[in-house]
């Protein structure tokens, strides 16, 4: 019976290729979406689970609540892991990691760049990263190993089996030798922490700012710090205890909130909450409402293919009245009946699927680059993918089949072979349905237009600086100690150069900070550091509101004086900018004593979604700079950077420079955001063709209903443009309810999104406007083409077996 029930709906959809063409393609993009999407949401939550102790590994962060505000981020303080594996019995064992970036690696006289990072060797014994040749305890054995991901191996000598061989990386001016130790497998792409060549952690602590942040709590070099817990251990619900550990180290933070509770403290963070934990990492994190919307928008999607496989089901069906009444006539029941239109459906269903994850496969790299991410379908990786598809593709064909089935076997006979059928019972289910399509298109629509206008606002948002026609060099390669001078004076004769500066952090995204802790009076307040030379303000553009900026002819600017921005004079302070000058504090931690000689316009050096906080600019003698900032002149700028180049070359002939434009920098703060808006750029796209889709079975099926009440006006004169109206009316209606309903929802959702922002631009009525113009726009497009060849088809046609 089931072979005869496959072979029937074989030469039904033969019979009308049309139709089922348009359902086969709907459900198959459907599908696919809902495939790539599923398969991006259990990536992000699957991050660090395949780590063995994942269970028992936490990240420590550093939480702050005052009365006025409140926050946290990861711990970045050298002595932390050493200090709480010796003081809290709960710690079995600790790791610091820290990422360096890209950094030159010479083999023989073949230069490649590669990240670099530096790890406690014990790293390897509390994370699951499988090593291929070496061994845990010997991988990371002296300050000079360094261990290979596989893909490393491979591209450096062309093999795996390297332990043993030297490897030069370039730090400062000059190549330093390090030995291999050992080869891991390659990182899974969910794991939190990522190294292409990982370093001993101890390397990094013979260096200056390594043995300066040894036993330093407020120094912080930029590392992220790891606890492996004891089996059993409840250390990290132990709020009493890890209080009692920090009060140890900071017994400076006598302040406390009104109910007495410490207005700092530390606290422990999951493995497997790293990836997703905005609430302690906002900026390293991946928001997991993201994963949620997007996965919102797959199933979107995949409803709307099942509502278009509904109605195209039901327009099909219009042809087969007679078959079901002559089937009921000459004994069929209706399970059979039943059967039969649901093995359709499963069949579409199937072949769907089977279409659809060969075009997700297909679109997997365009996705992998739109969201950022580089996801493969390895169900090994993902087995819980298996059962999800599986059970969507089952779910679909049950549930986009099982109205049409139960509304066509349920014809009466007598009323079919009358040629009485008329499927006005279902107008209004059906249309409810497509309406439903575009209160998600509508929705899509005003997110997108939404997520460019506050990308728009935020690029050209007045930053508190120029950041145009500015080059950011990399100089981390380098020690331009000596040298900085010498490109100094190279550039300032060429008229296509407009300024050069330097400072120790780089501005933009990826370049990190660095801050210490100071007194003020009896009150202490992270401040962020930024050591610059003496023309930074100017080259830059940045303003000041009091005071003056520094001075090389003045000694005492060279140790102790700073410039300081409003936010530390308003927030901090609480005076005037002029009240500040003046003004002392201290590290408190120990004596290093500033005075503020000037108060600089506020400048935003994080991305928009955070308000500016308290930040200072030093000017010491000995800078070093790890990055150049040189203005342009506006324009072309092909002759400044061949300038610059040929610059460089005087003083580094070996190493290519390495630039970026600063005002590219600060745009890749929002890559994210751009990522979304592309991503839910392509999804309303994706509703608007499927909705269209839905439009065309559904005026297919309205076709079908009035062909007799269309040919009567016809022969008693109607006008095209009177059938056309006929037609349409209905829908615009229903378009109209779908733009009543999604505006709310959308108001509501984008108003929520925005509030994650410090800077934000506004909803204006006319986003709204726009949306429902488009689509009521792009609908009777889609509905008239159908409705056209309805009305200037022959009325004979629909009339002669009347």
């Amino acid at each position: 019976m089931l072979k005869h029930y496959i072979k029937i709906a074989f030469r039904n959809l033969f019979r009308q290729k049309r139709l089922a063409l348009i359902n086969i393609l709907g459900l198959s993009i459907g599908l696919a979406c809902f495939s790539l999407f599923s398969l991006y949401t259990v990536n992000e939550f699957s991050y660090d689970r395949f780590n063995a102790k994942a269970s028992r590994i936490y990240r420590v962060y550093d939480w702050w609540s005052f009365s006025d505000r409140q926050g946290s981020e990861p711990s970045s303080a050298t002595p932390l892991g050493p200090a709480m594996k010796q003081d809290l019995s709960g710690v079995e064992d600790f790791v610091r990691i820290k990422p360096t970036g890209d950094k030159l690696i010479r083999i023989g006289n073949r230069i490649h760049t590669i990240d670099v990072s530096f790890a406690d060797p014990q790293l390897f014994s509390i994370f699951t990263f499988p090593l291929i040749t070496g061994n845990t305890a010997t991988a990371l054995e002296s300050p000079r190993s360094i261990v290979l991901t596989r893909t490393k191996a491979i591209q450096l000598f062309g093999r795996t089996d390297v332990v043993g061989r030297t490897v030069e990386i370039k730090n400062g001016d000059q190549f330093e030798p390090f030995v291999i130790g050992a080869v891991a497998e390659n990182i899974p792409v969910n794991s939190s922490i990522q190294f292409d060549i990982l370093g001993n952690f101890d390397y990094i602590l013979n260096t200056e700012y390594g043995r300066a942040s040894l036993s330093d709590w407020n120094m912080t070099i930029g590392i992220s710090v790891y606890v492996l817990l004891h089996e059993n251990s409840n250390l990290m619900n132990d709020p009493a205890r890890i209080s009692a550990f920090r009060h140890n180290y900071f017994p400076g933070e006598t302040e406390r909130n009104k109910d007495g509770s410490p207005t700092n403290g530390f606290g422990f963070q999951s493995l497997t909450d790293v990836h997703t934990g905005v609430n302690i990492d906002k900026w390293g994190a991946s928001d997991p409402k993201n994963s949620w919307i997007l996965m919102s928008i797959a199933i979107g999607i995949l409803i709307i293919a099942c509502i278009n496989f509904i109605t195209l089901a039901i327009s099909r069906s219009a042809g087969r009245s007679k078959e079901v009444g002559i089937r009921k006539v000459t004994g069929g029941h209706r399970y059979q009946l039943v059967y039969q239109f649901l093995s359709e459906s499963l069949l579409l269903s199937l072949i769907s699927a089977v279409i659809g994850l060969i075009l997700a496969y297909t679109l997997l790299p365009f996705f992998n680059e739109l969201s950022g991410r580089s996801l493969s379908f390895s169900f090994s990786q993902y087995p819980e993918m298996i059962g999800i598809l599986s059970g969507v593709v089952l779910l679909v064909g049950l549930i986009s089949g099982i109205y049409p089935a139960l509304a066509i076997s349920g014809f009466q006979p007598s009323e079919v072979l009358k040629s009485k059928v008329r499927f006005s019972g279902s107008n209004f289910f059906t249309k409810s349905l497509v309406s439903f399509q575009f209160v998600l298109s509508i929705g899509l629509i005003i997110s997108m237009i939404v997520f460019m206008r506050q990308l728009g606002f935020m690029r050209s948002k007045d930053l508190g600086f120029d950041k145009e026609n500015v080059v950011a060099i990399n100089t981390q390669d380098l020690d331009l100690q000596k040298d900085y001078p010498v490109f100094k004076q190279l550039l300032r004769s060429e008229s296509s150069i407009l300024g050069v500066t330097g400072s120790y952090i780089g501005l933009g995204n990826n370049e990190g900070q660095m801050g210490r802790r100071y007194k003020f009076d009896t009150k202490e307040e992270t401040v962020i550091e930024y050591p610059i030379d003496a023309e930074f303000l100017d080259v830059l553009g940045m303003q000041l509101v009091a005071g003056r900026t520094f001075d090389p002819a003045i000694a005492s600017d060279a140790t102790m004086s700073v410039v300081v921005n409003e936010a530390l004079v308003h927030d901090v302070l609480g005076i005037t900018p002029e009240e500040a000058l003046g003004k002392e504090f201290t590290n408190s931690k120990g004596p290093d004593r500033k005075v503020i000689i000037g108060v600089s316009r506020n400048f935003n050096f994080e991305d928009l979604t955070r308000t500016v906080r308290a930040q200072m600019f030093l000017c010491p003698a000995n800078l070093k700079p790890n990055t150049l900032f040189v203005r342009i002149n506006p324009g072309d700028p092909s002759k400044a950077l061949t300038t610059i180049a040929a610059a460089w070359k005087n003083i580094s002939p070996e190493l290519p420079i390495k630039y970026s434009f600063l005002d590219q920098k600060f745009d890749d703060f929002y890559k994210e955001e751009t990522r979304w808006s592309r991503i839910v750029s392509w999804a309303g796209a994706i509703c608007i063709f499927l909705a269209c889709m839905g439009l065309v079975g559904l005026t297919s099926l309205a076709v079908i209903n009035r062909s007799t009440e269309i040919g009567i006006r016809k022969v008693n004169g109607a006008k095209i443009s009177e059938i056309l109206t006929l037609l349409n009316r209905d829908f615009v209606r229903w378009v109209a309810i779908a733009f009543v309903i999604a505006t709310p929802v959308a108001y509501y959702s984008m108003n929520k999104w925005l509030e994650s922002f410090a800077y934000k631009t506004t909803l204006s009525w006319w986003i709204f406007a726009l949306a429902g113009f488009l689509t009521l726009g792009i609908s009777l497009l889609t509905v008239s083409w159908q409705s056209w060849k309805a009305a200037t088809r022959n009325p004979v046609e629909a009339l002669r077996y009347e």
